[in-house]
Order: structure tokens, then sequence, then C-alpha cells
């Protein structure tokens, strides 16, 4: 109780946070460098996993100079994976650091995010540096191009993810997927009451 209680304390904090009047989002902030791609089709692919399936393995390189190995996390950690589509673009930059509010709550729940884009290492690196510090790892998918998302069906025609969330839990197993309306941010409160429905802390 007292955990479902915070969660939506967290969730409301954040909704207001990224959508009050009152307060300016990332990419609000930082609008000059933002690229607006306008209204895009919501979902350009087609799946290659489902829930219940085992989830592609893939190794990728990180902004903070590690190489990530999903498989490392296998019987250790429930793994989330946020893939977006690209840097430097309004939903994509105002995503990525909500997930700084709730970083207590993927800990509780024994889980790790790591961030997906198609984006090559500079260019990540760059982009979160000005978004601020970002508790997660992200990852480049950039080459070969898109092989990670185009293993698990979201590389988009133009070459570019679907805004997607993978809950992966610790058999490496996928529990939920979500690949969202890519001109809008997934609900954090769906993502939250998944992980906690997976780690039993509900």
């Amino acid at each position: 109780m007292r955990q479902n209680i915070t969660t939506i304390m967290l969730t409301l904090l954040l909704s207001l946070l990224l959508t009050s009047s009152g307060i300016c989002t990332v990419s609000e902030i930082f609008s000059e460098s933002i690229y607006n791609p306008g209204i895009l089709s919501p979902i350009d692919s087609q799946l290659k996993v489902k829930v219940g399936d085992i989830a592609p393995d893939f190794t990728l390189p990180a902004v903070s100079g590690k190489t990530i190995h999903l498989k490392d996390y296998r019987g250790k950690k429930i793994v989330v994976l946020s893939f977006v589509p690209a840097a430097w673009t309004p939903v994509c930059s105002d995503q990525w650091p909500g997930y700084n509010i709730v970083e207590n709550l993927f800990k509780a729940n024994d889980a790790i995010l790591l961030g997906i884009s198609v984006d090559n290492i500079p260019t990540l690196f760059s982009w979160t540096g000005q978004m601020g510090h970002l508790w997660f790892e992200v990852l480049s998918d950039f080459w070969p191009h898109g092989k990670v998302a185009q293993s698990f069906g979201i590389l988009r025609s133009t070459g570019v993810s679907e805004r997607t969330l993978v809950i992966i839990d610790k058999k490496g197993v996928i529990r939920y997927i979500n690949v969202n309306d890519i001109n809008q941010r997934p609900p954090l409160e769906t993502l939250i009451k998944e992980l906690q429905k997976i780690s039993g802390s509900k």
C-alpha cells in the first residue's frame, strides 16, 4: 500500500513537471537545438517478438564507455528496454529525463533501465549531456544500423526505432511490450504497474 501511494505521488509529480504550463520541459529549455519532425505515422513496423518469448540477446556500446550485454542481467535483474527514435527531437528529449524522477521505483522493483537509440555514440553523448545526467545506461544501436531494433521488429521504414518499452524478467522472458504512438510519451504509470506485477511488489 505504501509503495502504491508513492507510485501515484511520483507519477502525478512527473505529469505535472512535463505538462504544467508553468514548468518547462527539457525540449522547451533547449528548443533551439531540438529538431521537430512534425506528426509522424504512429506505428510503422511489425513486431517479431511477443510476450512469453525469450528476448533477443544483444551487445551494444554505451555512452558511458561500457559494452552492455543483455545476457549479463539474466538471473540478476528485471530489465526495461526503452527504445526511442532519435536524439534531438521533442518527445525523446522529454521522455528519458522523466525517468530520473522515478529511479527509486525501478530500484524498488529490482529493475534496471537501458535506453536504446539508433544514433551513434557522439550524437548520444552530446544529446544526453545537454539533457542532464541520466541514471541509466544509454546504448547505441547505430551499427549494424538498427540491428537490435530489427531483431525485435520495431525498426521503422525510415531507419529509426519505434518508441517502445519492453520488460524482460530475470529468466530473460519478455513480460510486457508497448509499441507506443511515436508522437507521444508512453504512460509512466502503466510501466510502473507492470514492473510491480513482475517483481511481486504490489
